[in-house]
């Protein structure tokens, strides 16, 4: 297949210490990522927003108490057309299956250099290597995209136009509880900042599972997803790792650094990851709704504060030097006090 990404080429030549790469992929700890338990994310029906003032109030409280207590949740009849969300698949998958060569050309679809992304050029372990491939276009670009993929740059902006709304409106009903002027995301959160990230998990050639993405937090305010039924997001709660239950008719959100550094630790951004199916390929796509990068963030309330406050600017920095120096993303930790 030309348009894949030469994933186990690549894999097999990242240098072991002490093992093999067949040895490994039957080892403890690749075997362990088999066993995380399905859930059922909180499920939010957006619909109640538009009832009574106690209807409303209770759907306003659902969603600050899941972002405390599990840092994601689901949504319902949350705007999105299931028109958008079809043509979104489908685009997603005509532009991941054109051939690789293209994929890595420089400015291919006219979108910045580094936008195509697959594996992980900082992988120092077998275990930081990514079977996944990504597209990672910041909305300032889509303006530009190369007009010879009408459709595409159409879909994509149609499904921006909605999620965008729909995530300023969850960031500040995420803020009443916690003090936050409402206008605080409109002045700090110009459409243009946030980004897309289309993402597409290969089928592994092995039994024994391994990374699409390997645990992380996201770095924003918050994210709102939308992926296939194949399933294999997992998140970290209560000390293990539990599969997501995929739903046709959700979104999921969860919330990043930024919202648990402005709470001062108050919502949740935990650790989650993705493992790649063996016979099927996966499909979703991410927005993530982001500040300025010179936008000073601090934690709010009257109790001290977890974490120093910085800027979105600084906080990327940090983490281009962590994943330089580790392979990994360290995150809000390098942010206490």
């Amino acid at each position: 297949m030309d348009f894949e990404p030469p994933f186990q080429q690549t894999w097999k030549a990242i240098p072991l210490q002490n093992s093999s790469h067949e040895a490994l992929l039957t080892s403890h700890d690749y075997d362990k990522l088999s066993l995380a338990e399905e859930c059922e994310l909180p499920m939010i029906d957006l619909s109640h927003l538009n009832l009574g003032h106690l209807e409303r109030d209770k759907c306003m409280n659902d969603i600050a108490q899941a972002a405390n207590q599990w840092g994601f949740f689901q949504v319902v009849n949350h705007g999105v057309p299931q028109k958008v969300i079809k043509s979104m698949q489908y685009e997603q998958k005509r532009l991941f299956h054109m051939p690789f060569a293209e994929k890595v050309e420089k400015n291919f679809l006219n979108l910045s250099s580094n936008c195509y992304r697959w594996g992980n050029p900082q992988a120092t372990c077998l275990r930081q290597f990514l079977w996944s491939e990504a597209f990672h276009i910041s909305l300032n670009e889509i303006p530009t995209m190369n007009d010879l993929h009408k459709s595409l740059k159409s879909t994509i902006e149609a499904f921006v136009k909605v999620v965008s709304g729909l995530a300023k409106n969850l960031a500040e009903i995420l803020a009443q509880p916690l003090g936050v002027k409402s206008i605080y995301f409109e002045e700090n959160c110009p459409p243009r900042s946030s980004y897309l990230r289309l993402n597409r998990y290969a089928p592994r050639p092995f039994p024994s599972q391994v990374f699409g993405l390997v645990s992380h937090t996201d770095t924003d305010f918050l994210t709102i997803v939308h992926q296939d039924q194949v399933g294999g997001l997992e998140i970290f709660k209560d000390g293990r790792w539990m599969a997501v239950k995929p739903n046709p008719e959700a979104l999921i959100v969860n919330i990043g650094d930024l919202f648990e550094a402005l709470s001062n630790g108050i919502y949740k951004s935990i650790k989650h990851r993705v493992v790649t199916g063996q016979e099927v390929e996966r499909f979703s796509v991410a927005y993530f709704y982001c500040p300025s990068c010179d936008v000073v963030v601090r934690s709010c309330g009257d109790e001290p504060s977890t974490y120093r406050q910085f800027t979105l600017r600084e906080y990327k920095l940090q983490t281009q030097i962590d994943v330089q120096e580790t392979g990994e993303k360290v995150g809000l930790s390098r942010f206490l006090l």
